[in-house]
């Protein structure tokens, strides 16, 4: 059975596709790409259809991952889609959770932070590198390739 994964941030244009993008590379480098769905999506809705960040986009090529998608707004529909639903800070936690009309469905588990899942981070939190300089970016990446490793570890065993 596919896997549905979900990657959210402010606004889908610099966290989110990262993380979406270094789990493809990393499912594809292991041959599991059967095993998985994998898309992005923001809390915000300001840069829908745009492309990501072109600082994340070259900062992820530099490391041989291409970042394609585009952006977009999550919406209620995802909570019940997707499988699993990794944010990258707390105000998104909470802003995702807000989108639960149904409070008797159990569905805050399938919820949480990308970074609890990381293997080496004492950070529980992404920080957002959108107003910042290279070292954001690249500290991103970092923190990412290491929760994803620890996210497709938790998700195949």
């Amino acid at each position: 059975m596919v896997k549905k994964i979900l990657f959210v941030c402010l606004g889908n244009i610099c966290r989110s596709p990262a993380a979406e993008g270094v789990f493809k590379q990393k499912i594809k480098d292991r041959d599991l790409e059967k095993l998985f769905l994998v898309d992005s999506a923001g809390t915000g809705g300001w840069h829908v259809g745009n492309l990501a960040d072109p600082r994340m986009r070259e900062t992820a090529l530099s490391r041989g991952i291409e970042l394609t998608s585009r952006s977009r707004k999550i919406e209620e529909g995802d909570l019940y889609e997707f499988d699993h639903i990794l944010v990258m800070d707390n105000d998104n936690l909470d802003a995702v959770k807000s989108l639960i009309k149904d409070n008797k469905n159990p569905i805050n588990y399938k919820i949480k932070l990308i970074l609890s899942y990381s293997k080496h981070s004492q950070l529980e939190e992404v920080p957002d590198p959108y107003y910042g300089g290279q070292n954001g970016f690249d500290q991103v990446l970092d923190l990412l390739d290491d929760a994803i490793d620890g996210l497709i570890d938790s998700l195949m065993y």
